[in-house]
């Protein structure tokens, strides 16, 4: 993300990179933005092209798709050609609009997952009253809202890089950091007000499924399996799901949201006639919910700590780093949109059937 192309001030100060060092460098970067580009075109495929999958929590899902896709079309690319060639030779307006862009679409896809983890959250604290409003309109309200929000913390640069001296043409694509006012604004609508909302929006998710699971456990025989079926089938098709079950590899943070609008407890439980089984039962259940929110969150932020941690830095003159540990924290942050596809999709069976699906289409072709 390009509050910065995270190549410094002293971005061409550093030593020459050699043929082979360049050749290494591309390497793996390519693959990392080809990776990326496969990875979310499937994402956004498989929602597409699979109607179970056609719910507004996987609208935000598939936006954030789009999103880190962006990056990997129209960012990723650029960095890799800046990078190797330790120069800019596209000019002062592709210099621009890359930087625009980057920094929009990187901050697009933090805010993504900053409402993700709010639409979850409403749908276990509030899963009955939140089943109704949680519609297509609402998600492409929230996506709307994310993008709009990107655009105010990307466009200030606009205004005083428009003012810069066309020619010579520049060596350098950078954002300087001589607007400490502006980098505080930046770093704080981009990410450290987004993580610490998505850290209180999971640590009470996870605690709110901890007491559900611990309710389910203690739970003893209620009524008739059968209609203990029809009510919890009722509530699941609320919320355009499918009810939880023990042998179910979803994402634990949808499974909270089903399990949460159950009226009654599926009858699998009901033949658990002992506390110590329900009490297992709901330990697996905790730990596996810790263990993913557990990848959501450390991916997230070994992602981008590090880079933001650097544009404070720099951006208050406490510290100088060189340009390829810069490098190295923007590709880190770039890695993010690798790793989210991944991560909300591949605990999800419909996601997996989808997938599945695809994959066998493209066998036949």
């Amino acid at each position: 993300m390009n509050i910065t192309n995270c190549t410094t001030e002293a971005s061409g100060a550093g030593r020459a990179k050699t043929i082979t060092e360049k050749m290494l460098i591309s390497v793996t970067l390519v693959i990392i933005t080809t990776l990326t580009m496969l990875l979310n075109v499937a994402v956004i495929l498989a929602i597409c092209t699979t109607k179970k999958l056609h719910q507004p929590a996987n609208y935000l899902i598939c936006s954030l798709a789009v999103t880190d896709l962006l990056v990997a079309v129209l960012v990723m690319p650029l960095s890799i050609m800046y990078i190797v060639m330790d120069s800019w030779k596209l000019g002062y307006f592709i210099c621009e609009v890359w930087l625009s862009v980057d920094m929009t679409c990187c901050t697009c896809s933090i805010l993504h997952l900053c409402v993700i983890a709010l639409d979850r959250y409403w749908a276990i604290t509030n899963a009955v009253e939140y089943a109704r409003k949680r519609t297509a309109k609402r998600a492409g309200l929230m996506i709307l809202t994310v993008w709009t929000i990107s655009i105010f913390i990307s466009m200030p640069p606009l205004f005083w890089r428009s003012h810069r001296q066309l020619s010579p043409p520049p060596s350098q694509c950078t954002i300087q950091h001589d607007h400490v006012i502006y980098t505080i604004y930046s770093t704080l609508g981009a990410f450290y007000i987004p993580l610490t909302l998505i850290l209180i929006l999971y640590y009470r998710i996870y605690h709110a499924a901890k007491s559900l699971y611990q309710k389910r456990g203690s739970s003893r025989h209620l009524s008739s399996r059968s209609t203990d079926s029809q009510n919890s089938f009722a509530s699941c098709k609320l919320t355009q799901t499918f009810c939880v079950s023990d042998f179910s590899t979803s994402d634990p943070t949808t499974e909270f949201e089903r399990f949460h609008t159950s009226v009654r407890v599926p009858p699998f439980d009901n033949d658990l006639d002992h506390p110590g089984e329900r009490q297992q039962i709901s330990s697996t259940r905790e730990r596996k919910a810790a263990r993913i929110l557990g990848l959501i969150l450390g991916a997230f932020i070994l992602s981008w700590l590090p880079f933001f941690i650097k544009e404070l830095i720099v951006g208050l003159s406490l510290y100088t780093v060189s340009s390829e540990v810069a490098d190295f924290f923007t590709w880190l942050g770039y890695v993010n949109s690798l790793i989210n596809p991944l991560l909300y999709t591949s605990f999800n069976e419909d996601f997996k059937l989808a997938f599945k699906k695809l994959i066998r289409c493209r066998e036949h072709t």
